[in-house]
């Protein structure tokens, strides 16, 4: 009895996934620091995002590097071989083939647990990722085809290193190099963004990488509006992801919805691409603006010229007011002496 109880209970917990062995499958599928690969955030749905991410990622990866040759099809023999061969012969075989080639066997494309909510991790094996991510966005954006409905944004991630700040100086001081140091330059800026972290700054991070980039190359250049190239680092947990990247205003940071949609024309100063009625609600609104800015200097100067006038008459009152004061202590002056002495007798 106590036999079959215990043999019910190691049952179990194999079932239910006890043991040390689930610890040891999910350490090996989270992201580690060491890693190359693509960062895909999505909205509450990991498990569609993640098809849809091998979907596109596997169409453009075949342009680039042709279609994945999988190892299992290497080696094997034909039905007629496999029925002459002894078993034995044939299992030590195979094993032997999987021996040798367990380095290769695996694939280019692999998800892996990001250690955040909504982001995924798509480990990558010899591919570049940030040629592979700038290709899709690139067609996207000139075919403007919606190939994707929970991707939010790719980020390629061509390094990755301990997210402390002392450990992630060490490692751009030579990650870096490549774009900025002499005599490579270009204008840049720095996007940075914190998951489940909180022991770096934000301001303090992008100052110290601005200072290392003006290091390497004095002529390097920030520019906010329209970069050569953004700098982009993703902090999970205890991994920090870098990546150098292009057109990342152009393909509107690297967002899969948003590059698809049209552009929204802008005005030529030469050509006039408004519609009629556009175009009089915006000569309207320009003569309105032009109106009252006449109307405010207008009545500006006439309460200038009122208080000028105002000014004057105060002016002019008070010296005719003077004048008359004046007059009146004159004709008190002006009396006669002899009548002042016959008032004087009088009393």
């Amino acid at each position: 009895m106590s036999a079959a109880v215990s043999n019910d209970k190691k049952r179990g917990k194999k079932r239910y996934g006890g043991g040390h062995g689930n610890k040891r499958w999910k350490g090996s599928r989270e992201l580690e620091v060491g890693m190359q690969g693509i960062l895909i955030t999505c909205n509450m749905n990991e498990r569609k995002c993640t098809a849809e991410a091998f979907n596109l990622l596997n169409e453009y990866a075949d342009q680039l590097y042709g279609p994945e040759k999988l190892q299992e099809n290497n080696g094997s023999s034909s039905d007629g071989e496999a029925e002459e061969e002894d078993v034995d012969v044939a299992l030590k075989k195979e094993v032997a083939q999987l021996k040798a080639s367990g380095a290769k066997r695996e694939r280019r494309f692999m998800a892996l647990d990001s250690g955040a909510n909504n982001v995924i991790f798509i480990k990558t094996q010899n591919i570049e990722a940030d040629k592979l991510v700038h290709l899709v966005l690139s067609d996207l954006h000139t075919t403007k085809k919606h190939k994707s409905r929970v991707i939010l944004r790719m980020l390629p991630v061509t390094g990755t290193c301990k997210a402390f700040q002392e450990d992630m100086v060490r490692y751009l001081a030579t990650f870096l190099e490549p774009w900025f140091k002499a005599p490579n330059c270009g204008t840049y800026q720095i996007a940075f963004k914190a998951r489940n972290s909180s022991h770096n700054k934000r301001d303090e991070i992008i100052k110290t990488i601005a200072g290392m980039v003006g290091k390497l190359n004095p002529k390097n250049k920030v520019d906010l509006t329209n970069p050569e190239l953004t700098i982009v680092v993703e902090v999970i947990k205890a991994v920090c992801c870098l990546s150098v990247v292009k057109d990342y205003s152009l393909y509107r940071k690297y967002n899969v919805q948003e590059v698809v949609k049209e552009d929204t024309p802008k005005p030529d100063a030469e050509t006039e691409t408004n519609t009629p009625g556009e175009k009089d609600k915006k000569d309207e609104k320009e003569t309105n603006k032009e109106e009252k800015k006449d109307e405010k200097e207008t009545n500006k100067e006439d309460e200038k010229e009122t208080n000028k006038e105002e000014k004057k008459d105060e002016k002019e009152t008070n010296k005719d007011e003077g004048e008359k004061k004046k007059g009146e202590e004159d004709n008190d002056n002006n009396v006669p002496h002899d009548k002042k002495e016959d008032e004087g007798d009088g009393e």
